[in-house]
């Protein structure tokens, strides 16, 4: 039986979550992962970031924001990986957000459904080019500086 080492390189860890280095390195710089630097400068992952990084694509595919995934991390205990029960606490939290999302998606659809053929895309009247302009009263053109 091979052992399996208590860490990895930024090239093991790619090669195992399927995420490129460069995400690897944007998800540590943004607080989702952690290494430690050897005596050479290198990288160096615990085992457990193989987990973390599967919960932060798991979460990116669902739609949520890096943001909200970080906070999700964080409210982890130092060092532990997001268990079953973990990701099931957060999906749940999660599911508003995700239905008000699929909810301007299909708004957007719809929308885009209108105007197709339709050519307008006026830009004191279109829904989709100009939603909710309430400046459009005071005539085309800067109106304000």
């Amino acid at each position: 039986m091979v052992s399996q080492p208590a860490e990895l390189t930024v090239g093991q860890l790619s090669a195992r979550s399927g995420a490129a280095v460069s995400t690897l390195h944007f998800y540590e710089a943004r607080g989702l992962i952690h290494s430690r630097r050897t005596s050479g400068n290198q990288r160096r992952y615990s085992r457990d970031t193989l987990r973390r990084v599967a919960f932060v694509r798991a979460a990116q595919r669902v739609g949520m924001p890096l943001k909200d995934i970080a906070a999700a991390l964080a409210e982890l205990p130092d060092g532990r990986v997001p268990t079953r029960g973990d990701w099931a606490r957060l999906s749940a939290t999660w599911r508003s957000a995700l239905s008000d999302r699929i909810a301007r998606l299909e708004r957007l659809r719809d929308n885009l459904d209108d105007c197709i053929g339709c050519g307008c895309l006026s830009l004191d009247r279109c829904a989709l080019a100009n939603p909710d302009d309430f400046m459009a009263s005071y005539g085309p053109g800067a109106s304000r500086l």
